[in-house]
C-alpha cells in the first residue's frame, strides 16, 4: 500500500509497503481521496509539534470512500462517500462518561498519536466516520478543521447579537469567524497580515477588522464604543498573544484559546477577577459539531473552493510541501488528491 511517512522533523519518506489494514469488529476500511493539511502536520513536520514521536503517518482532515465495513446501525454501507472523525476516545474516562469525547483522558488522535491517513487506505471505527452526501470530496475533508472553530462557538455560548473578537486568520480562526457570523453574532477579526484581513472580509464575511501591530486595544474599544468584545477566541497558538486576549474582553466576558502552545500563560489576576471573566480552552470536536458544518457548508455558509488555496497530487506532496511552510506561498489550507 502507498503511504508518506513523516520519518522525523524534515523528512518525509514515500513508501508502497505499508501494510494493509486489518478489518476489525466496529470498523470500517475507508479508502482515502482527500488529505487536507493542518497546522498539526506543518508543525510535526518541522519538529515543534507537542505530544508527538516519530516516525508517524500524518493525516486527520480526511475524506473517502467506504470498501468495507463490519455490521453496523450507522446506516452506512460500502461505497458511501464519509469524512473521518479522527479522535479515537476511551468511552469509558470521566471526560467521555460526560459526553466530552473531544478531551478523552487517552486520546488517541490519527496523524498524532497514531497513524494518519496520509496512505491509500485506514481502518476507522464505524461510530467516527460522517456520509458526507451532497458534499465534494475537498467539502467532506474540512469537515474537521471546522468542526474545531464550531466547538469553540459552541462551547463559548456565543449568542445572536454578541460581539466577538477571533485572533488569527488562519484556518482555525476563519471558520470560527463563518460560523460566528451564522449564528448572527459581530465579529471582529484580528491579525498581524493585512492580506489575510482582507480574505476574512471577504470570505468571512467579519464586520470589523484590526491589525494586531497598529494599537489593536484602542482600535478595538473604538469599535465597541468602549465596552470591548463579549468573546474573544484566540487561535493563534502564539503565547503573547494568548497573554494579550484577557486585555481585550469585556466586563463579565469570556476568552477561549483554541490554538495549542507549549508554554505557559500568565495574567494579571486583579484585572482577571475585576472583569469576572471566563477562560476556557476548546479542544478537538464532537460528532455534533461536524453534523453543524456539515449543514453549514450545505446552507451556503461556507464557500470551500475559497478557503481551499492550495494542492498537490498524492505523488507531488513532498517535492511541494516545504514550499507551503513559506509565508510567501499564502497558503490557508492545502488539500493532497490521492486517486486510484
Amino acid at each position: 500500500m502507498r503511504g508518506i511517512v513523516c520519518e522525523e522533523a524534515g523528512k518525509f519518506v514515500y513508501r508502497e509497503d505499508l501494510p494493509e489494514p486489518a478489518l476489525n469488529k466496529g470498523e470500517a476500511i475507508v479508502r482515502i481521496q482527500r488529505i487536507g493539511i493542518c497546522g498539526t502536520d506543518l508543525h510535526a513536520y518541522q519538529g515543534n509539534q507537542p505530544y508527538f514521536n516519530y516516525p508517524r503517518v500524518l493525516g486527520h482532515e480526511l475524506a473517502g470512500t467506504i470498501e468495507a465495513l463490519d455490521e453496523n446501525s450507522y446506516g452506512l454501507s460500502v461505497g458511501d462517500q464519509v469524512s473521518i472523525i479522527p479522535y479515537i476516545h476511551c468511552g469509558e474516562c470521566i471526560a467521555c462518561r460526560s459526553g466530552k469525547t473531544n478531551c478523552c483522558v487517552s486520546m488517541k488522535v490519527f496523524g498524532v498519536h497514531i497513524d494518519g491517513g496520509m496512505r491509500e487506505r485506514i481502518a476507522v471505527p464505524i461510530s467516527h466516520l460522517i456520509k458526507t452526501e451532497g458534499l465534494t470530496l475537498d467539502q467532506a475533508a474540512m469537515l474537521e478543521p471546522l468542526a474545531i472553530g464550531a466547538h469553540a462557538v459552541r462551547r463559548s455560548g456565543l449568542k445572536a447579537g454578541e460581539t466577538a473578537l477571533v485572533i488569527g486568520a488562519g484556518p482555525i480562526g476563519l471558520g470560527i469567524m463563518a460560523l460566528a457570523k451564522a449564528l448572527g453574532a459581530k465579529v471582529i477579526a484580528m491579525d498581524v497580515n493585512e492580506e489575510r484581513l482582507k480574505h476574512c472580509r471577504s470570505w468571512a464575511k467579519v464586520n470589523d477588522t484590526v491589525n494586531a501591530q497598529s494599537k489593536p486595544k484602542e482600535r478595538i474599544s473604538f469599535i465597541t464604543k468602549g465596552e470591548f468584545p463579549s468573546v474573544v477566541f484566540d487561535a493563534t497558538g502564539n503565547a503573547r498573544s494568548m497573554t494579550g486576549a484577557f486585555e481585550l474582553a469585556s466586563h463579565g466576558g469570556r476568552i477561549v484559546f483554541v490554538g495549542l502552545v507549549k508554554d505557559e500563560i500568565t495574567f494579571d489576576d486583579p484585572e482577571f477577577h475585576k472583569r469576572e471573566l471566563t477562560l476556557m480552552g476548546s479542544r478537538n470536536a464532537t460528532k455534533e459539531d461536524f453534523d453543524h458544518v456539515l449543514r453549514a457548508i450545505l446552507e451556503g455558509h461556507m464557500d470551500i473552493s475559497r478557503y481551499v488555496t492550495h494542492g498537490s497530487a498524492f505523488g507531488n506532496m513532498i517535492s511541494e510541501f516545504d514550499a507551503w511552510l513559506k509565508p510567501e506561498s499564502k497558503v490557508i489550507k492545502a488539500v493532497v488528491t490521492l486517486e486510484d
